[in-house]
Order: C-alpha cells, then structure tokens, then sequence
C-alpha cells in the first residue's frame, strides 16, 4: 500500500505540470485579452480609451510578451507565494475571489453526495434484491425520469412552483436580510434552510447514476457461485446480501469521490445561474466569457488539481475497501 501511494505521488508530479501548461494554453487561445475586450466595448459605446492606462496594465502583467514568459510569471507566482494573479474584471486578488465563494460551493457539494448516497443505497440495494418487481419498476422509472430531465429545468420548474403557489422566491442561499451580516446561528440556520432544494435538484441526475450502477454490480454479484455457496450452507438471506456482494458493488459510490472535490469549484453553473447561487461555478462561467486570464486559468488549474487529488483518494479508499483491487495493485508493483 505504501508503494502505491508513493507511485501515485510520483505521478502526480509531471500530470500537475501537464494541467497547468494546458490551463495556461486554453486560456490563451481565443484571440486577444481582457485588454483588447474591454478596449472593443468601450470603443462600442463611443468612449474614449487611456492609452496610458492600457500601456501601464500591458507593461504590469507582461501581455506583450512571449507566450512561455507569461506562462513562467503566472505558475512562479502560484508555486512561490500563492499569488494567483489579478481579476482585471473585478479589480480584485484572484485567490480572494475564490475564497469568498467556496464555503457555500462545499457546503452545497458535500450535502449534495450526502443525498445522493442516502437515497441511492437503499433504493440500488432493493431494486436488485427484488428485481422485476413493482417497486423495482417504479424506482426504475423515477431513476430513469432524473437522467432524462436536465437539472436546470427542475430548477426552473421549482422556481416556478414556489412563486405560482407560495408567493416565494427561491432565488439564492443567503436571505437578503443575512446578506451583509457577519457569520452567526441565524445565518447558518438560514442558509440550511434554502440550502435543501438546490442539494435535491443537483442530487437528482447523480442519485439516479448511482441507482442504476448499484442495481446493476449486485445483480451480477448475486448470481455468482460464492453466493449461492451460502445459500446453500443456510446463512440467513440478509447475511448473504450484505457480507460481500453489497460491499463488492459499492465500489462506484466510493469511485465517485473522484468527482466530489472538482464539483466544489465547478458545482452546476447552469443551476446556479437560474437559482442565483453564490457559489464558484457562476464566476468560472463570467471569467471564461470576459477572458479574464487569471480568474479563468485559476479556475481550470485548480478544477484539474483537485480532479488529481480526488482520483486519488478515491483510488486509495478503492484498494482498501476492495481486495481484489489492492492484489492487484501489488502485483503491479
């Protein structure tokens, strides 16, 4: 196991390297910069353009020059101090920027596979024992129902619902009466309170994924021999089910805490967008459309650092939970 672990850090190395050359190069593709943007909306609204001002931003983030000088300022300033750059959009340090939003994109992430995993477990687990029956149709039906409908629609439609029949407006976490207060017992119970229909509307498509691969791994664990084996040395049926089969097909659920830390900065943009979310995903989006290269190239690094570091917790808890994996592991080494 402690090879493994090393091997996997190892790894990680050059792969970051990788990320980071790639955040650096996606950002740079479409032609011009914020500069040459903010410069073409102004000149669109017939304002006039500081031409000092636009040398002096040029000259301070060094955006005439080469491609690989720009790359080596921006991953120096990450690796040696932590300095993710400057927003040009919001005038702000890019690290502030996404701090100010990741506790409610945890919060929401966290809750989000809590739901999913409460709802997924017991139903996968009764789909496959009573396959073919009615509540095995049902919960069929509904899982297929959540992968079909897209999740900004049941947002939509929840909005909608609230205000047509509650006179209520779901719109954000935080109530406007906490939205400039400091942290406190009223503002956590309220953001607990509105925090429960966006975790529903997310966790849908995802607990239905997991319905449908859980369903399908016990399905094929019940019918191998070893099962039967114990059918037929009279061990009670729930014994048989939940000894090894249920811990052999739950594997996928552990599987996904691959995509757990990368949702946190990612989150579902489009239901944040209609649901007015604080949480980082909004921001990703405004930054990649403004071309505003640190906010945007942070976002992308970070999404494919925390991509790097979920696929490996998820493997380490995988070839532990799992011993089928973790002999394999070891031959390889």
């Amino acid at each position: 196991m402690r090879a493994l672990v090393i091997r996997r850090l190892v790894y990680m190395v050059p792969t970051m390297f990788a990320i980071s050359l790639v955040s650096f190069l996606i950002i740079q593709l479409p032609p011009g910069n914020y500069l040459t943007t903010y410069i073409a909306e102004l000149s669109a609204r017939g304002q006039t353009v500081d031409q000092s001002q636009i040398r002096a931003l040029e000259e301070r983030y060094g955006l005439n020059d080469p491609v690989f000088v720009q790359y080596l300022r921006w991953i120096g300033g990450i690796v040696l101090s932590g300095d993710f750059g400057q927003s040009f959009l919001y005038q702000r340090d890019v690290s502030s920027l996404i701090w100010d939003r990741i506790g409610i994109s945890v919060a929401l992430a966290l809750c989000t596979i809590v739901v999913s995993w409460g709802l997924a477990f017991p139903i996968g687990v009764y789909s496959a024992v009573r396959q073919h029956s009615v509540g095995d149709y049902v919960f069929t039906f509904i899982g297929f129902l959540g992968l079909a409908t897209p999740n900004f629609m049941l947002a939509l439609v929840a909005l909608w619902i609230a205000f047509a029949y509650f006179g209520e407006s779901m719109g954000g976490i935080i109530s406007p009466e906490f939205a400039d207060s400091a942290w406190n017992l009223g503002k956590v119970l309220d953001v607990v309170g509105n925090l429960w229909i966006p975790v529903l509307i997310i966790g849908t498509a995802g607990t239905a994924v997991l319905i449908r691969v859980l369903r399908a791994n016990l399905l094929d664990e019940l019918r191998k021999p070893y099962v039967t084996t114990a059918r037929a040395k009279g061990l009670p049926e729930w014994r048989v089910i939940f000894k090894y089969p249920v811990r052999m097909a739950l594997s996928p659920f552990i599987s996904t805490i691959g995509w757990i830390l990368p949702t946190i900065v990612g989150g579902e943009v489009m239901v944040s967008i209609v649901l007015s979310l604080d949480t980082t995903g909004p921001l990703l989006l405004q930054a990649l459309r403004n071309q505003d290269m640190y906010l945007a190239g942070a976002f992308i690094l970070v999404l494919g650092v925390l991509t790097l570091i979920g696929t490996l917790i998820s493997d380490l808890l995988l070839a532990w939970w799992d011993p089928r994996i973790r002999h394999a592991q070891a031959e390889e080494v």
